[in-house]
């Protein structure tokens, strides 16, 4: 009788969970409408850098370097070969070479 219950309970509670894939994030999105199980429409977040002003880096970190940044990013921007960077899914990271942490957080897609 208990393994009975039991079982129904983990039916039911397999059976009210949400689909496997409502809980995954593609390309910083997640879903905003579902239908028989799936999604049909993404939501996608215009803030979702990686990293935020403040958090280091360290010095092994496989910066970019000031050359490989688009120039037309570096002027736009004013940046200045002076600091180091981390140009990472279309977001420039500003980081101060003595303290390795990020100063400015740029994305590269709102202008």
């Amino acid at each position: 009788m208990k393994k009975a219950l039991l079982a129904l309970g983990v039916a039911a509670v397999a059976l009210s969970a949400a689909p496997a894939d409502a809980t995954k994030r593609y390309h910083k999105a997640t879903c905003a409408k579902w239908r028989h199980g799936h999604c049909v429409a993404w939501r996608t977040s215009r803030h979702s850098a990686m990293y935020r002003v403040g958090y280091r880096f360290g010095p092994r970190y496989g910066y970019s370097t000031y050359r490989t940044l688009p120039r037309t990013y570096v002027s736009r921007y004013d940046l200045s070969p002076d600091y180091r960077y981390v140009y990472r899914d279309n977001y420039i990271y500003v980081v101060n070479p003595r303290t390795y942490a990020v100063e400015r957080v740029i994305d590269a897609l709102t202008r």
